[in-house]
């Protein structure tokens, strides 16, 4: 795809202006008033302020800065220099690093990362922020890794709450919140350009170049992503091809605009342009006759004004607006038998039952055209634009170093335009209040209660999300927490309102024009008409978590020893399992599951030593609570019930880790490596088992600094562990990298 006309495509449209008009009138509104506040006030920073304190500090768990030993549950924090060394490629392998967290590939090279899994294909129940902006797909609540703008160069740190965190933001934070925190333009001023050449095709180059002055800090950036995929797919005995790549381009704009020492505007933007590849085996309804490949046309744009009264007392107002339209395309055949159950709205599906003396009663999908006959050919699409905007007004408010507050307020509003998905239009609506209070009455002891209480428009009610911690601290380097929280997650306007269908276009031959425009819905193509869940009404899913953690700091000689031990016990209940595709629909709160298990994190740092370790053991019992699932002679289908408990296993892992360690040399020479493993899926027993190792040299020159980088990566497990079509012939994989910054 020309790269040279992808911002023209997606900035030369009318809506495009509309909201980035909207997104500077209601960050204006927000200014407009504290601009009349005292220019004498004392400077206020927004950044990442205070984290090279002796004790780490986060900010994700409960918005507020705070140290280790004070937070209200395990943080897991990675430095964005940590993901540079350890030479990884792509923005969700970061998450290995985590424990807990599982990263898998599902459909065409469709990467899930989950937390304790119950997810398949829609990663719905984590909040993923980049500085402060919700990331994931809005009305189908689903997260597109591949796609976001974000460059590894550019990431300053991620930190990922691990446990419920609805209390600090909303329902989507069902799991926990991954908060992506990019470098702060001062901190990029110069230029900066880096490319990587590797094994399956991987290219990736990026380019920056920004400023830094008394008034406004700025950068822009540009990064091309091409890679190929897995290399083959299974068909018998056969390895064939697979069409599951990607080509992406993005383009980013950051500033800081300082009005004066205590109040400033932060202003962000960016353009994604490319193709994803989709293979017609595994991706596209109505068996595709080539590959539905999908056309991304995103953008984003946001700005957040913060402005402090005081050094104790400051707060921020955020607005935002995402839009991601996706086109998707491509020709299918339907065979006489299909035309007539169309022409038929009174008859079969697309799919009908044959006996095979064999083994039995099978399903045979008659669109399927046959020797001899003519086939109807026709195009359909899966195109959609979903657009999200939001407005959010935090306030922190420091009474003292032993009492402090954060609470504010937010909106969201979720657009959904697309023939295929609702029909042509969908809105949603999310209106949210939160807040958490940290009280250290002595100075052994800490205490955060916080809550959220949020409006959803999908089922029309509201629901409140607690979390009640307290943390014993031994000293300044140990702590114990205590932590109760409760979450739910409301169904999304996709689950919650199944209106899709596929309208025939430019039908052939003229035999077949009566269906020009024919809507080809979940009914027509129903596999098993009598286990669909139309029209069924979904509740929110809920859990409720009890956490015991430890986190210390060990004083060596020469060298600092980090820990953190979480033990978990979670109980989620009506969770939301079932199939959501054409031919099949078949969701319902239907699943209940019960999850134990508990978690290390370690490092050791020394001068020129860097070790990091994790594991995780999980423990999960799922128990089917839906109504009966009946078979088509009417009988009670238990094989259903197991697959609907199998469906939120299949990323659940028993055992998995990670250890790695990055070594500086003399001469400017810097060796890491790292381990990560994910044993026993709780659904298929497979493993993963990945090696990789980095050794790179640097150059530092008074005008420029440069890098020179060769990575492996070496797959010992020789099987795929989720899909047996995901497989690469080459288990050592190699990259080059080389990167200059003036």
């Amino acid at each position: 795809m020309p790269e040279t006309n992808c911002l023209y495509r997606i900035l030369n449209t009318k809506k495009f202006a509309k909201h980035v008009g909207w997104s500077i009138i209601v960050s204006g509104l927000g200014f407009t008033v504290p601009l009349s506040a005292s220019a004498e006030n004392p400077s206020f920073n927004d950044g990442l302020h205070e984290f090279d304190s002796d004790i780490p500090q986060v900010l994700t768990t409960t918005r507020l800065r705070q140290p280790k030993t004070r937070v209200p549950g395990s943080t897991t924090v990675i430095q964005g220099d940590k993901i540079r060394d350890l030479g990884i490629m792509n923005l969700y392998e970061v998450f290995r690093l985590v424990p807990g967290m599982t990263v898998n590939f599902v459909g065409s090279h469709q990467p899930v990362v989950t937390y304790h899994g119950t997810v398949h294909y829609e990663q719905r129940r984590m909040q993923v922020l980049v500085d402060g902006r919700t990331a994931h797909r809005a009305t189908l609540s689903d997260m597109d890794w591949e796609t976001m703008p974000v460059p590894l160069e550019l990431i300053e740190r991620i930190e990922v709450a691990r446990g419920p965190n609805s209390a600090a933001y909303g329902i989507n934070a069902f799991l926990g919140t991954i908060n992506i925190i990019t470098r702060d333009p001062a901190d990029t001023a110069g230029a900066e350009t880096r490319v990587t050449r590797g094994s399956r095709n991987h290219i990736r180059t990026f380019a920056s170049v920004g400023g830094a002055g008394q008034t406004v800090d700025w950068r822009l950036s540009y990064e091309k992503r091409k890679f190929d995929g897995f290399d083959y797919q299974e068909d018998g005995d056969e390895h064939v091809s697979f069409n599951d790549g990607h080509n992406i381009n993005s383009f980013g704009y950051d500033s800081r605009f300082k009005f004066n020492r205590s109040t400033n505007i932060e202003v962000k933007a960016g353009v994604t342009d490319g193709i994803k590849q989709q293979d017609k085996g595994k991706s596209g309804e109505l068996d595709p006759i080539e590959h539905p490949n999908i056309d991304v046309r995103d953008y984003f744009i946001q700005s957040q004004f913060n402005h402090s009264t005081s050094e104790h007392h400051f707060f921020h107002v955020l607005a935002s607006v995402s839009n991601f339209n996706r086109r998707d395309r491509y020709d299918i055949e339907l065979g006489e038998s299909a035309v007539n159950c169309l022409r038929n709205p009174n008859g079969p599906s697309l799919y009908f039952r044959t006996q095979d003396p064999n083994d039995g009663s099978r399903l045979e999908p008659c669109q399927v055209p046959i020797p001899g006959e003519t086939p109807l050919r026709a195009n359909v699409n899966a195109d959609y634009e979903d657009t999200r905007l939001e407005l959010e007004i935090q306030d922190t408010l420091l009474f003292n170093d032993d009492l402090k507050l954060v609470s504010g307020a937010g909106f969201r509003k979720n657009i959904l335009r697309s023939e295929t998905y609702f029909n042509g239009r969908e809105h949603s609506y999310q209106s949210r209040y939160f807040g958490n209070l940290e009280y250290t009455p002595w100075t052994w002891v800490t205490m955060n209660v916080g809550g959220n209480w949020e409006h959803s428009s999908t089922t029309d009610e509201g629901y409140f999300s607690p979390r009640v911690a307290t943390n014993f601290v031994i000293n300044s380097h140990h702590a114990i927490r205590f932590v109760y929280s409760q979450a739910v997650r409301t169904p999304d306007s996709f689950e919650q309102s199944p209106n899709t269908g596929f309208t025939l276009t430019n039908v052939a031959p003229a035999m077949y024009s009566d269906l020009e425009g024919r809507r080809i819905t979940i009914v027509d193509a129903a596999q098993a008409p009598h286990a669909l869940t139309l029209g069924r009404d979904l509740d929110e899913e809920r859990i409720t978590s009890h956490e015991i953690s430890y986190f210390g700091q060990f004083p060596l000689e020469s060298a600092l020893l980090s820990v953190e031990v979480r033990g978990f016990k979670d109980q989620m209940r009506d969770m939301i399992s079932g199939v959501i595709q054409l031919a099949q629909w078949t969701l319902g709160n239907n699943v209940d599951v019960d999850q134990k298990g508990f978690e290390v994190e370690a490092t050791l740092a020394y001068p020129n030593t860097a070790l990091r370790a994790t594991y995780a053991y999980l423990d999960q019992d799922s128990r089917y609570v839906g109504p009966p699932i009946l078979d088509a002679s009417g009988e009670v289908d238990t094989k259903q019930h197991e697959y609907q408990k199998g469906l939120l296993s299949r990323m659940s892992t028993r055992h998995s880790g990670s250890f790695s360690i990055i070594q500086d040399f003399p001469f400017d020479l810097k060796a890491s490596s790292a381990f990560y493993w994910a044993d026993e899926f709780l659904r298929t027993e497979n493993q993963f088992e990945r090696i990789d190792v980095r050794l790179a040299k640097q150059f530092f020159r008074t005008d420029y600094t440069a890098e020179i980088a060769v990575t492996m990566q070496h797959y010992l497990n020789r099987e795929p562990e989720l899909s047996s079509d995901n497989n690469i012939e080459d288990h050592n994989q190699f990259f080059v990298e080389a990167g200059v910054r003036f």
